[in-house]
């Protein structure tokens, strides 16, 4: 449940700062542009917290199967 929690606020304070940035840039162009602009900079930053999320816990996984590893050789 918390690697659930952890990953949906990832994903939103992502896409809220794709948003922003995405708005920002469309507003230099127009209104319109501004609308459009946040609509796929929040998909983008969805998809980057998403993705960030996945790979901070694979190192994490990674990390302790080392540790076991080296815990296991310094027993022998």
């Amino acid at each position: 449940m918390q690697k659930r929690i952890k990953r949906v606020l990832s994903r939103a304070r992502y896409a809220a700062i794709g948003a922003a940035v995405g708005a920002g840039i469309g507003g230099l162009v127009g209104r319109n542009a501004a609308s459009t602009g946040g609509a796929l900079g929040a998909i983008v930053g969805a998809t980057i917290g998403e993705k960030r999320v996945s790979v901070d816990s694979f190192i994490d996984d990674v990390k302790e199967k080392r540790a076991e590893r080296e815990e296991l050789a310094a027993e022998e």
